[in-house]
């Protein structure tokens, strides 16, 4: 059951993170042409329930967001507490 447990969370976190990837993608994408955008509450909150890997490899890749205190303090975090609880489930 553990099992099933972590490879679900696994995958779930891995999908978490191709959507904030491609959601910091498409709003700097967005940004740059001043198109509709993606609201900030919108790109945290994807980092935070899964997708804080994606989100931080977004902002570092894009260059997104790297100059905003909120996201360079709460991406990191979103980060770090995915990683902790990927870690705990899974031992």
């Amino acid at each position: 059951m553990k099992d099933i447990l972590f490879t679900i969370v696994t995958v779930y976190i891995s999908i978490m993170s191709i959507v904030g990837f491609v959601a910091m993608g498409l709003d700097k994408r967005k940004s740059i042409k001043r198109g509709w955008r993606i609201s900030e509450h919108t790109l945290i909150l994807i980092a935070f329930i899964g997708g804080g890997i994606g989100s931080y490899l977004g902002m570092k890749v894009f260059r997104h967001k790297t100059r905003q205190k909120k996201f360079i303090i709460l991406i990191p975090l979103a980060l770090l507490i995915n990683i902790i609880l990927w870690v705990l489930i899974g031992t």
